[in-house]
């Protein structure tokens, strides 16, 4: 049983199962629902709206319709009386199957009813105000549907989703896990393509590199921390001709943007020792080895809120927001500096804020590493005087061609260093208490 219901009245059904193309609201609903193993409904008192169909043949065709779907049965010993006791006066016998339907949800049998029944929707505003909300049109169901079980967004330049199944198995970069996993092939077909588990790709002609993931919960995890809501990370993997331009940390960015954005509790990986490379980067960023499994794979989880993240002492604001990016230590002790910067090297730093047709706009080359990265290097030949590791800086791009145009993006100060470079495009302005604190939870970037 799923945790959601929605009831579908007979008009929802007609305009499914006629013989007249299906409007993509309707189609929409049905494909949705499916995709989140979300419950549809018909109740039995649909058939006593199709039984009143004079035409026999039409009736027979409706009736066999709705074997297609679960049948909620009515409640036994419910009186039309009954009902006009909470609904008052039913004229029609079609008043008697709406408010049938309406009862349901009263009583908890499904969550929402779903109708382009106009005069329906106005009886059950009627009744009460909670009641009509619960009462949905084919499109906001639809709408619905996707807010409540469709994962937030977090765009990544270079980062696409797909589903498992999409993949070759013999795409070269499985070569290297077949030869530490000798059961690998069979773990993809059984697990990653059965569950159609969703996948983020990076492509340069062949797989680049490949992220696999994959929601538990407390009940069913080998994280060691029961959290309610958890994202595993099944499969991170760079292909060897692909390393040294940081698509590792380009995935580790994505992953965070998505988990935080989705209000993930928690975010672990398995590996083994020989992975330094990605040890080291996990380690960085907060995850903490927890645990090792008998056969000596190591887990490395990190927790995630939506909480404010505090200043902690003995602690410095740039560790803080190292171990808990995306979030940031923010608040009237942090400072803050506006730093104007020219669209070419913004689209530098930030490449997935540029809007510009093409992936990789030629190959994965050096000149990528910049964007790549979740640490980065800022040069300026320009006297400053930044704060302490820790401190905000606030690029804003000015007027461009490009969009987004006057736009603001935002990082942490690590470290500071004075000096003439030959070029220099950055004027650095303390803002300190001129700007209002960031959002607790902010980490990505503000536009």
């Amino acid at each position: 049983m799923s945790s959601q219901a929605y009831l579908i009245d007979t008009n929802v059904i007609i305009g499914l199962e006629d013989n007249k193309a299906v409007q993509p609201a309707f189609a929409a609903l049905l494909a949705t629902a499916a995709k989140y193993k979300v419950d549809v409904l018909v109740h039995e008192a649909a058939k006593d709206d199709i039984n009143r169909d004079r035409n026999e043949k039409r009736k027979k065709v409706s009736l066999s319709k709705l074997d297609k779907f679960q049948i909620l049965k009515k409640v036994r010993g419910l009186t039309k009386a009954d009902l006009e006791k909470d609904f008052g006066t039913l004229a029609k016998p079609n008043d008697v199957v709406d408010v049938t339907l309406l009862d349901a949800l009263v009583r908890g049998a499904a969550d929402f009813l779903v109708t382009e029944d106009g005069r329906l929707h106005a009886r059950a505003r009627r009744h009460s105000p909670e009641l009509g909300r619960r009462v949905l049109f084919v499109a906001d169901a639809v709408q619905l549907l996707k807010t409540t079980y469709e994962p937030k967004a977090a765009p990544v330049r270079y980062i696409q989703e797909v589903q498992a199944n999409e993949i070759k198995l013999t795409d070269p970069i499985f070569d290297s896990l077949r030869d530490g996993y000798a059961d690998f092939d069979k773990w993809w077909k059984s697990k990653c393509v059965k569950e159609r588990r969703a996948c983020w790709i990076i492509e340069d002609g062949d797989l680049a590199g490949i992220v696999v993931r994959k929601d538990e919960t407390a009940a069913k995890t080998d994280a060691t921390i029961k959290a309610e809501k958890i994202l595993k990370i099944c499969t991170f993997k760079v292909s060897p001709d692909k390393r040294g331009v940081k698509l590792g940390e380009l995935f580790l960015k994505k992953i965070f943007w998505f988990a935080q954005a989705n209000r993930y509790d928690l975010v672990y990986v398995t590996t083994y020792a020989d992975q330094v490379s990605l040890i080291d980067l996990l380690e960085f960023y907060g995850f903490k080895h927890t645990a090792t499994k008998p056969d000596g794979e190591l887990i490395y989880e990190k927790t995630f809120s939506t909480a404010p993240l505090l200043p902690e002492a003995g602690v410095s604001n740039f560790e803080l927001d190292r171990l808990n990016y995306p979030r940031f230590v923010t608040g009237p002790d942090v400072e803050a500096f506006g730093v104007p910067i020219m669209e070419d090297y913004h689209d530098t730093l930030y490449p997935e804020l540029k809007q510009q047709p093409g992936l990789f706009d030629g190959s994965l080359s050096a000149t990528s590493q910049p964007g790549n990265t979740i640490r980065k290097v800022y040069l300026c030949r320009a006297q400053s005087n930044l704060g302490a590791a820790g401190s905000l800086l606030l690029f804003y791009k000015g007027k461009s061609v490009g969009e987004p145009s006057q736009a603001i993006s935002h990082d942490t100060i690590s470290y500071c260093a004075r000096g003439n470079f030959r070029r220099g495009q950055i004027h650095v302005t303390p803002l300190r208490r001129r700007i209002r604190p960031l959002p607790a939870s902010a980490g990505e970037r503000t536009n």
